[in-house]
């Protein structure tokens, strides 16, 4: 069984792996964000650069969803 669902399951760990260090980079950057004494405008900037970094991996997994279940490249 779990070699007929290896492909799957890597996938799974791996998109999981991704969500856990764009965590971690969450939580440092806010760290780094307290300790440096940032101004409001500044942390906005860095919050909105992380959220497009992470929206276009999750677009990416969408995308290549959609291509895989439709047949193109496969």
């Amino acid at each position: 069984m779990l070699a007929e669902n290896f492909e799957q399951i890597e996938a799974i760990g791996l998109n999981l792996f991704f969500a856990a260090i764009f965590l971690l980079i969450g939580l440092a950057i806010n760290d780094v964000l307290k300790r440096g004494d940032v101004p409001k405008f500044g942390r906005v900037i860095v919050w909105l650069v992380l959220f497009f970094g992470c929206a276009g991996f999750i677009a990416k997994g969408v995308i290549q969803f959609f291509m895989e279940s439709g047949g193109i490249g496969s």
